[in-house]
């Protein structure tokens, strides 16, 4: 799979404008080309920021997906509604999985506004080659024995962008992986000083609540 972690800078007090919209038009018609969209987050103490994630089989059937999405009757209806809400789309991590996919709950139907009571944080590491084994063998254990076991893990995607209309960032080497927590209340941070030496660049970490409609709750 192919994940794209999408990072949206809002115009002042837009981003619920753009979540109802979303919620409401954007996810079955985007899962309808063959993509998935599986999770929705607005992150905390960020109130003009949106993120989200979506993924491909392959990015063939993501160059189609997209393609298919885009050119359709309902973006080409709503892109004016939602690309007023927006200051900046092009915060795009193209990413692959080195474990099992996002965990998945039903998702809500149109017109859901509840909202789901977990935090999701995603940790967004810029590391050099072998990253990856070194994160499976020396820190995931650390974070499963404090109780945050990683729920998803991703590293960087360098194949070139079939769909170039949208940009992604490029030339960067990335380590993405996500922790849940029943609640904010639960969260907890956990030393990992054993990852200075392999971080080329500061991390960055997101605290993520899923929007009403997210599959990953």
């Amino acid at each position: 799979m192919i994940y794209e972690l999408r990072r949206y800078a809002m115009r002042p007090g837009r981003r619920d404008t753009l979540i109802s919209l979303f919620e409401r038009e954007f996810i079955e018609t985007q899962e309808s080309t063959g993509m998935l969209v599986p999770g929705s987050f607005r992150e905390v103490g960020q109130p003009d920021r949106f993120t989200w994630l979506r993924a491909f089989p392959d990015m063939e059937k993501r160059r189609a997906s997209l393609e298919a999405f885009y050119s359709g009757p309902v973006w080409q209806a709503h892109r004016d509604e939602a690309n007023a809400t927006l200051a900046d789309s092009d915060d795009v991590l193209l990413l692959r999985p080195t474990g099992p996919p996002p965990p998945l709950w039903e998702r809500p139907p149109v017109g859901a506004t509840a909202l789901p009571p977990a935090l999701y944080v995603a940790t967004i590491h810029h590391v050099g080659p072998g990253f990856s084994a070194f994160f499976a063998r020396e820190v995931a254990p650390v974070l499963a024995e404090a109780g945050v076991p990683p729920v998803a893990c991703f590293e960087s995607e360098h194949a070139e962008n079939t769909y170039p209309r949208l940009p992604v960032r490029t030339g960067e080497n990335v380590f993405v992986w996500f922790a849940r927590f029943e609640s904010p209340q639960k969260e907890q941070e956990v030393d990992l000083s054993m990852l200075a030496p392999h971080l080329t660049a500061p991390s960055l970490r997101l605290r993520l609540r899923p929007t009403a409609r997210s599959t990953m709750r």
